[in-house]
């Protein structure tokens, strides 16, 4: 009989021990691999939110900052005014070499173009704008026209519809971004003329009006200029620019990050304690069996076998436990969190956003191993006990 076969055997002849191992090993590479996945596709969402936002510094009204990342964030309606002049008085700001303003809208609700709840709408100008214009010259070769939008992944033209229709006013959809897990998959972006075009149309086609207020911005994007320091840059406006808070890009959504950092550590806190548990369970299920098995090794034993082939048994047979616990718990978790990851963020109150392939790929192999290691390690010392027992006295105790 060969090595496998005779480790399936011995599997499928203690059912009940088999069944323990299994669920623990499957239990520890479900945590594993779902805390793993939940914190770097966090992660992954902020980093490629930053990305998109494509500025060195962000400046907004003071006070505003928790309410303008959380909008950017996780898509929440907010509504923030500063004067028009601070885009002046921003430029004139030493290290400044580009600036944008932005204008946050009113967001919609239950909005039928939009696969989740909310709708963010924000208003770009396109003179200035180094967001999302590059992204429509590589793949429109022009800029929006009156009447045009651009949407986040989650923004589609409704079945049956040829437009998008915005407080009754139908606009087109000329395109859809990269997803990035935060609130901008939930944007739609516009030029003033079409806001100013949707918030006249309000008055006779819509419930409420859209009121966008004169000489006002929610938001300046700053990009400073090169081998420029972005931290100076931000210390020389809050010296010479009052009313105003800029944030620095790598301390964007910082409020998060220090949540997402928490939450991280208590994560490996639970893995550890699981993980040591898990250890001392199955090796004790082990040690229980190996006094059980003693006559059945001293027979191998008996017919040739030698202790290594003994040790290579029981290693075996916990090994394809492992594996078939590993895998186990591995789809479940990435099924888990593939259906219930908008209810995850949600709860968590942080954006998600599913790594790359080959980052998946890195963690399941990393799931796998450790599954490995943690019954590896709980039944080495019995299964080499075992192994070393002499077959004489085996079979008379």
């Amino acid at each position: 009989m060969s090595l496998f076969k005779l480790a399936l055997s011995s599997i499928k002849g203690n059912s009940l021990r088999s069944l323990v191992i299994f669920l623990c090993v499957l239990g520890i590479a479900s945590f594993f691999v779902t805390t793993t996945l939940i914190v770097n596709g966090a992660q992954n969402s902020l980093n490629k939110g930053l990305q998109r936002l494509g500025a060195d510094v962000l400046v907004v009204p003071q006070g505003a900052e928790a309410k303008v990342e959380t909008a950017l964030l996780m898509g929440k309606p907010t509504q923030v005014w500063m004067s028009n002049d601070y885009i002046n008085k921003v430029k004139n700001v030493r290290g400044v070499s580009a600036l944008s303003p932005q204008i946050y809208l009113q967001s919609l609700f239950g909005a039928s173009c939009c696969s989740v709840s909310e709708m963010f709408l924000v208003v770009y100008d396109p003179a200035t704008d180094f967001t999302v214009s590059p992204w429509l010259q590589k793949n429109l070769g022009r800029g929006l026209n009156k009447g045009e939008v651009i949407g986040g992944s989650y923004i589609f033209v409704p079945p049956g519809e040829k437009d998008i229709k915005l407080y009754g006013y139908g606009v087109t959809l000329k395109g859809n971004l990269e997803a990035t897990g935060t609130g901008l998959d939930q944007t739609i972006f516009m030029t003033r003329d079409t806001a100013m075009a949707i918030s006249q149309s309000s008055k006779i086609t819509a419930e409420s009006i859209l009121v966008i207020p004169d000489n006002e911005i929610s938001s300046i994007m700053v990009k400073v200029a090169p081998d420029t320091s972005a931290h100076k840059v931000a210390l020389q406006m809050l010296l010479d620019v009052t009313g105003v808070t800029p944030i620095e890009s790598p301390n964007l959504f910082g409020t998060f990050r220090k949540q997402m950092l928490g939450l991280l550590w208590g994560f490996i806190a639970l893995l550890s304690i699981a993980w040591v548990l898990s250890i001392v369970l199955i090796g004790l299920v082990f040690s229980m069996a190996a006094n059980e098995r003693r006559r059945e090794m001293a027979v191998l034993r008996a017919l040739g076998a030698t202790k290594f082939y003994i040790l290579r048994v029981i290693l075996s047979e916990s090994s394809l436990l492992a594996v078939g616990g590993g895998i186990t718990g591995i789809l479940l978790s990435l099924a888990a969190i593939f259906i219930f990851k908008d209810y995850i963020s949600g709860s968590l109150g942080m954006p998600f956003l599913f790594p790359s392939f080959s980052s998946i790929f890195l963690l399941l192999l990393a799931g796998l191993l450790l599954s490995l290691a943690t019954v590896v390690l709980a039944v080495f010392s019995p299964a080499l006990r075992i192994s070393r027992q002499e077959p004489a006295i085996a079979m008379r105790e």
